[in-house]
């Protein structure tokens, strides 16, 4: 049996824990990474979330997978060749340490910028936030054996959300702000 979805309560310690990650990748990737970003709930002030430090990692091009994928690997992360979504590459926590998903996107392509979009909208708009929130903690107790159930069961508030966030970036002038890491 996998194991159980718990969301959190938003912990302080997310950003810091990210700032060190981002140090170690920007080190071991270099010029190869044009951004690394904090990203999914842990990424934003206040939200509760699965403790899992997502990061995003932005390449020119997917392609040759040894550019980015050797010193992924040389730090540890698992790179996990099955993941079903072509968009991205996906590179796991070393056993035994924190969760940590690192989601590799090519310079440009849509999921890059929904990810940053969604991210900063939810950072911008608390109150959106909050209904994020209140709806993963209710689904992580309905659905707390069956991860594909809940990641389902949020994919029409995110679509929704992304939706506002697209309204709210035309009205806002929105652009992806300067790499964290």
């Amino acid at each position: 049996m996998a194991d159980p979805i718990v969301v959190v309560p938003y912990a302080s310690e997310w950003p810091r824990l990210f700032d060190e990650l981002g140090d170690r990748l920007r080190r071991a990737l270099g010029p190869a990474a044009l951004r690394i970003d904090h990203v999914g709930s842990t990424a934003v002030p206040g939200l509760a979330a699965k403790p899992v430090i997502d990061v995003q990692i932005t390449v020119n091009d997917l392609k040759p997978l040894a550019a980015y994928a050797e010193p992924l690997t040389d730090l540890g992360f698992v790179y996990r060749a099955g993941n079903p979504d072509r968009a991205k590459r996906y590179f796991r926590e070393p056993p035994g340490t924190r969760r940590t998903h690192l989601h590799v996107r090519a310079a440009g392509s849509p999921a890059e910028r929904s990810t940053l979009l969604l991210r900063d909208y939810l950072r911008a708009n608390a109150a959106e936030a909050k209904a994020y929130a209140e709806l993963k903690q209710d689904l992580a107790v309905r659905c707390r054996h069956d991860r594909e159930a809940y990641v389902e069961a949020k994919a029409p508030f995110l679509a929704n959300a992304l939706q506002r966030a697209e309204h709210w970036s035309t009205a806002s002038g929105w652009r992806p702000s300067d790499s964290d890491a």
